[in-house]
């Protein structure tokens, strides 16, 4: 039976790296990748392992998206050893100042379209099977000026931890992955094009999507269900624990 890699994401970012360092693996034997932009996705399998690579163009914010890979599933009957969901969309602006289908495309895609990838998944997984949902360390607290994103993350790190718990006894390893700055070109798209890298601290404690995959692939190889990926996010998280959100809310204001 194929035993294949599903990633969401996949045409840029970590999702392509996801994608880059599975191909050169032993861990699949076919890997869908899957994206809205088909033409990105049909030349990322060209540079890859075309027979082992299968190129999925689906909107994951849309029906006919979630049916298009169902439908994929129940025709190849495929087992999953695993599923990365990588898609993420975000905005760095108030809650007022983004439109209503801004905040919308944002939950679907970051809390819908995960939790929704999951399920339909799991009939197909055993227990060699694992799952990376990319969160964000923006989840542990709240974050004016990024509420709706952080507060997405939030989602994703609470769902996991969940699922996790729900999943040990299959022996399907949950792994959610909290980093902070990223060199994708996620910035560019937060900020509606208003700035394109990282400055300051963010600059000197961003990490590549290279690194990432690295480091999420190797958490869910052994059993890891939540890391964050850094020092500065490691401290984050210890600070978001043991004082006030208040205070912590006020100081990156």
């Amino acid at each position: 039976m194929t035993r294949i890699a599903l990633i969401t994401g996949a045409t840029s970012g970590i999702g392509e790296q996801f994608a880059r360092q599975l191909a050169a693996s032993q861990i699949c034997d076919e890997l869908w990748m899957v994206g809205r932009n088909g033409g990105k996705l049909e030349v990322l399998k060209a540079e890859l392992l075309p027979q082992r690579t299968a190129p999925v163009c689906a909107d994951l914010c849309a029906t006919d998206g979630m049916l298009l890979i169902e439908s994929m599933l129940k025709e190849h009957k495929p087992v999953i050893s695993l599923l990365i969901n990588s898609a993420g969309l975000g905005f760095r602006d108030s809650v007022a100042g983004q439109s209503m289908e801004e905040i919308s495309d944002t939950l679907n895609t970051n809390c819908n379209a995960l939790t929704l990838m999951c399920r339909m998944c799991l009939p197909y997984m055993d227990g060699k099977s694992g799952i990376i949902n990319i969160a964000s360390s923006a989840g542990f607290i709240p974050q004016p000026g990024f509420a709706v994103y952080a507060a997405s993350k939030s989602y994703v790190i609470s769902f996991s931890r969940a699922l996790a718990a729900e999943l040990k006894e299959r022996g399907i390893r949950v792994t959610c992955v909290c980093p902070g700055p990223v060199t994708t070109g996620f910035q560019y798209k937060a900020t509606k094009g208003k700035t394109e890298g990282f400055t300051g601290i963010r600059a000197m404690t961003s990490k590549t999507p290279v690194e990432i995959a690295e480091i999420s692939l190797k958490a869910n190889s052994r059993g890891r269900r939540l890391i964050s990926v850094g020092t500065s996010q490691k401290l984050l998280h210890l600070a978001a624990k043991i004082l006030p959100h208040q205070w912590i809310i006020n100081m990156i204001k």
